[in-house]
């Protein structure tokens, strides 16, 4: 017999609140390590809507000096951009590379972080 997961949907407005903060929040939640049935091996984590994400904060100067990597596979191919160039066109993408980077590194992270909703206001 297979026991289904029930999934809570948890919404979270992140406006005026720091970015490494509501990170570490998000993860525990989508882990599911806030529930008394967590498990290590088991994905029984809840899914996670964030809102007003235009208002999110960072400290210190690593809106100029927080660097982002990509590279394309070929040699010289390594890119660079800027805190604050990413958060202009794509708020989203800086919360979401902050939680899956706080995420265990194992086969269920990619499952884990599509339980991530975020909604632009624009």
């Amino acid at each position: 017999m297979i026991k289904m997961i029930k999934r809570e949907t948890h919404t979270i407005d992140v406006a005026n609140r720091k970015l490494g903060r509501v990170a570490t929040e998000i993860s525990h939640i989508l882990i599911g390590k806030h529930k008394p049935s967590y498990e290590a091996y088991k994905d029984n984590g809840d899914i996670v809507k964030i809102k007003n994400i235009e208002e999110i904060v960072v400290t210190g100067k690593k809106k100029e000096m927080k660097k982002y990597f990509r590279h394309s596979g070929y040699l010289g191919g390594l890119k660079e951009k800027t805190f604050e160039e990413i958060f202009q066109n794509k708020p989203g993408k800086v919360l979401k590379q902050a939680v899956y980077g706080m995420l265990p590194k194992n086969k269920l992270r990619d499952k884990r972080i599509k339980r991530l909703k975020i909604k632009n206001n624009n």
